[in-house]
């Protein structure tokens, strides 16, 4: 009886050590994200100019 008590405690324990390892290890991972492309001027003028010509055909 307290042979699975025990070993019971054994893997609970172990267990435990596992998943607070594992999420150390997972707060510590340094994410990149890579930088946006800026739009070449004309390209960027142009989208401007459909987003407010858009934006006054939605208006009452």
């Amino acid at each position: 009886m307290y042979t699975v008590l025990v070993i019971s405690i054994i893997i609970v324990i172990v267990v435990l050590l596992l998943s607070v390892i594992t999420t150390s290890k997972a707060y510590k991972f340094k994410h990149t994200v890579d930088p946006i492309d800026a739009l070449p001027e004309n390209e960027q003028g142009q989208k401007e100019a459909e987003e407010e010509q858009e934006d006054n055909q939605n208006r009452p």
